[in-house]
């Protein structure tokens, strides 16, 4: 098979999931506990919340693990703006974990505001500048656009936003272990990951804040994560976590490299069968492409490349129950011709040039109709 579908998850790392291993036989007393057998998990905790920050260029104490990206997302944006007045911005790009979330503060009297995007899935900072008031508590710009890939001016949009006096979170589950990250030179409040994008496993993630960030604790209970995060820490998915993100961090340039290198090979054959397609968005995170081709039903494409054991998505692998045309697609204003049959590839570290030719070429089939 061919799995073409790292935005929605990756395959866990090998040596993730044997430094998860110990933690679940052996050394898995809880790390709350004041006695000797609980000091190897307090530790690992430690030793994890420490290499997570260095891998953002972050502070220990400014990682607080989550259950992933969604929650993370939701605890940046209801943690500053439950119980305030005045607004929040976000755009109309965002995952729906962002999105949703700020139905949610809109539902108790925060007013939302969607900024619009550029053909190339970017949100432009004029734009900002020319939204945000002095009543704007929140700005809420994803860093990658888990659709079609697009990187944001975060640095920009955090500047605008504090001036003006707001917070700034950026969703950067898409970005994490897969572009460098510094936190302090970007300038953000708070940053939302996921682990099971950067190969390490489901079910865990982390918020960072940066100190003085004035939050509201996600959930009330115990003394976790600083008492921001109540509940006893699963500390064999942290530990792994901490071995992806690093992992991924210190071959970061030779994973771009190739990356690019597969979305060549896969764009060359297209262009050369004369497939007519739209790319989608800039040219962003490696190996994030989003192609939206003339005449295809974007779902068809899914099942018939399916049946060849090439998996691939339609756009969002959370919207796969959705058949119509994604909000992002919709925001970029891609003709209709070629909306309709937007279908997201996206490779891995373990993907090999000849899985991109199998791609293409079974793209070229299906379009042209010999298999």
């Amino acid at each position: 098979m061919v799995y073409a579908d790292h935005a929605a998850t990756t395959p866990l790392d090998r040596d993730a999931f044997e430094a998860m291993c110990p933690f679940l036989l052996e050394d898995y007393g809880n790390a709350s506990q004041p006695y000797s057998f609980s000091i190897a998990s307090r530790k690992a905790l430690k030793q994890a919340r420490m290499t997570v920050a260095s891998c953002i260029k972050a502070l220990p104490e400014e990682i607080y693990f989550t259950s992933g990206g969604t929650e993370s997302d939701n605890w940046a944006v209801k943690g500053i703006m439950m119980g305030k007045k005045g607004s929040l911005i976000t755009s109309q790009i965002e995952h729906h974990a962002v999105l949703h979330a700020c139905n949610a503060m809109e539902g108790l009297g925060i007013q939302v505001e969607c900024l619009p995007v550029d053909r190339n899935c970017v949100v432009q900072p004029r734009v900002l500048e020319n939204r945000i008031t002095q009543d704007t508590g929140l700005v809420s710009i994803m860093m990658v656009n888990n659709e079609v890939g697009s990187i944001q001016p975060i640095e920009r949009l955090s500047r605008i936003a504090h001036e003006n006096g707001a917070w700034f979170h950026t969703d950067a589950v898409q970005a994490v272990g897969h572009m460098e990250i510094d936190v302090n030179h970007l300038g953000i409040d708070m940053l939302s990951a996921s682990a099971h994008k950067f190969n390490g496993p489901k079910g865990i993630g982390f918020l960072y804040v940066r100190k003085g960030t004035r939050i509201q604790p996600y959930a009330d209970g115990g003394a976790q994560e600083a008492g921001l995060r109540a509940g006893t820490e699963n500390v064999a998915a942290i530990v792994a976590m901490a071995v992806a993100l690093k992992k991924n961090c210190d071959h970061m340039r030779e994973n771009q490299i190739k990356m690019r290198k597969l979305e060549q090979i896969l764009e060359d054959i297209l262009r050369k069968e004369k497939i007519n397609y739209i790319r989608n968005g800039n040219l962003g995170i490696p190996g994030n492409i989003s192609l939206s081709i003339r005449g295809a039903e974007g779902e068809v494409l899914l099942h018939r490349l399916d049946l060849k054991k090439i998996y691939i998505s339609t756009g969002s692998a959370c919207n796969s129950r959705n058949t119509e045309i994604s909000h992002v697609i919709k925001a970029m204003k891609v003709p209709e011709d070629y909306a309709e049959g937007t279908i997201r590839i996206s490779f891995g570290t373990e993907n090999t040039e000849e899985d991109a030719v199998e791609v293409a070429r079974a793209l070229v089939e299906i379009m042209n109709g010999t298999k």
